[in-house]
C-alpha cells in the first residue's frame, strides 16, 4: 500500500521532469541552430564580397598577362626579341606574385587553372624565342608570338577566364 502511495506521487513528477526536460533540450537545440545558421550568414555577408574582389584581381592578372597585352605593355623602341622575352617573363612572374594571395579565396580548381595559364604563357613565350634569334628586333619576336595565338583555338588566359566567368557566376 505504501509502495501504491509512492507512486502515486512519483510516477506523474517522473513523466513531467521528462516531458519538461525533452522539451527544453529540443529547443536549445534548435536554438543553437539558428545561431549556428546567423553566423554562417553573416560570414557570408563578409567572405562573399571578398571573394568576389580575389576573383575581379585574378582577372585582371590574366588580362594584363595575356600574350596581345605583354607584347603591348612590355615592348619598347629599339629593343631586341631577347630583351622583350626578358621583360615579358619578369612581368608575368612579377603579375602573379602579387596576386598570389587570392588562392585563399578560390577553389582549388580555379587556382590551378591560373597557373596553368601562367606556366603556358611561359612556355609559349619561350619556345617562340628558340624560333627566333636572339639579336633580333622585338618586333619580329612579338610576330612570331602573336602568329602563335591565332593558330591556338584559345590562348591559356582565355581559358582560365572562361572558368573564372562561369565559377563566379554561381554566386549569383
Amino acid at each position: 500500500m505504501e509502495i501504491l502511495d509512492i507512486l502515486k506521487y512519483t510516477l506523474p513528477a517522473l513523466i513531467v521532469f521528462f516531458t519538461s526536460y525533452f522539451l527544453i533540450k529540443a529547443f536549445i537545440q534548435n536554438d543553437q541552430e539558428k545561431r549556428k545558421h546567423e553566423i554562417i550568414l553573416q560570414n557570408q555577408k563578409t567572405i562573399t564580397p571578398i571573394r568576389l574582389q580575389a576573383y575581379e584581381r585574378v582577372t585582371l592578372f590574366l588580362e594584363r598577362v595575356s600574350l596581345e597585352s605583354l607584347i603591348m605593355r612590355t615592348s619598347k623602341q629599339g629593343m631586341t626579341s631577347k630583351q622583350i622575352q626578358t621583360s615579358m617573363l619578369n612581368t608575368i612572374r612579377a603579375e602573379f606574385e602579387h596576386n598570389l594571395s587570392q588562392q585563399v579565396y578560390m577553389t582549388s580548381a580555379a587556382w590551378e587553372l591560373i597557373k596553368n595559364a601562367k606556366s603556358n604563357t611561359i612556355k609559349i613565350i619561350n619556345s617562340s624565342a628558340d624560333h627566333v634569334k636572339p639579336g633580333a628586333p622585338a618586333i619580329e619576336f612579338s610576330r612570331y608570338i602573336l602568329e602563335k595565338v591565332i593558330e591556338m583555338d584559345k590562348e591559356p588566359t582565355k581559358v582560365a577566364l572562361e572558368y573564372l566567368k562561369k565559377e563566379v557566376s554561381m554566386f549569383f
